[in-house]
């Protein structure tokens, strides 16, 4: 197992581009902005969408957004048209034209939403309730952490989902095939095709994506002070990954 900080910083992307065509897979919170309290309180940087639209249209469109949250949620942050994205750890996929690819996944049943609701109450946490999903934070509660992790690992083998555990964060959503699954899609297709896929995020639900990465000649970024196995370079911080994209706001 290696630890991000005795990994390497990528080479520059602009050097990488001059070896082969580069597609990028981004996460969103943690990554291209700052985790926030709470979820609907992160500030997005002025300028960001503008540039990640010019990053986008450099790499002739092969950068697609990868986020755990959903891309109803998402767009009321980023306003992503016209850009390859998958919401809801990657489940959620839609081209850049705004086509959907594949299957929606469906919506926790109201059984699953009354045992979540319960034990957040119960125990004064915060229930993010998501269309394809529901999470539980801990973050202002974190001896809850065990609990948090038994009782959703006991709910998912219940009514047959998976878990997501991210920071402060434990989330019950479909069972699918994640964020690899959405790297595998996107590189399947135009324009991606061929091109060399890099993840970047800071979390251990972008695992799945580093290996995809890896399994389609590319790699993975890990960013920040984490344990990755499956990344091959590091970056510190947001910043860091803000001038390593070479973004301009």
């Amino acid at each position: 197992m290696s630890h991000p900080t005795i990994l390497a910083p990528p080479p520059s992307l602009a050097s990488l581009c001059e070896e082969k065509e580069v597609a990028l897979f981004l996460d969103f919170d943690g990554t291209l902005v700052d985790i926030a309290p709470r979820p609907d309180a992160i500030k997005v940087p002025a300028g960001m969408c503008g540039s990640l639209r010019s990053l986008s249209a450099r790499l002739d469109g092969r950068l697609a957004i990868v986020s755990g949250r959903s891309l109803d949620d998402l767009g009321q942050h980023l306003d992503l048209s016209g850009m390859a994205r998958a919401g809801s750890h990657g489940d959620m996929r839609v081209s850049a034209d705004g086509s959907v690819i594949g299957d929606e996944p469906e919506p926790l049943t109201q059984f699953v939403m009354r045992d979540l609701t319960e034990f957040a109450q119960r125990h004064g946490l915060l229930l993010e309730r998501k269309p394809h999903g529901a999470a539980l934070h801990y973050r202002d509660n974190l001896q809850f952490e065990r609990a948090v992790s038994r009782f959703a690992g006991l709910l998912a083998e219940q009514y047959g989902l998976a878990t997501k555990a991210g920071k402060c964060v434990v989330e019950l959503v479909p069972r699918g095939d994640g964020k690899a699954g959405a790297v595998a899609t996107f590189m399947a297709a135009e324009p991606f095709i061929g091109a060399r896929p890099i993840f970047i995020g800071d979390d251990v639900t972008d695992e799945d994506g580093f290996r995809a990465a890896s399994e389609f000649g590319g790699f993975g970024i890990a960013v920040g002070e984490r344990v990755s196995d499956n990344a091959q370079f590091h970056l510190a911080d947001i910043s860091a990954v803000h001038s390593w994209l070479e973004l301009d706001f």
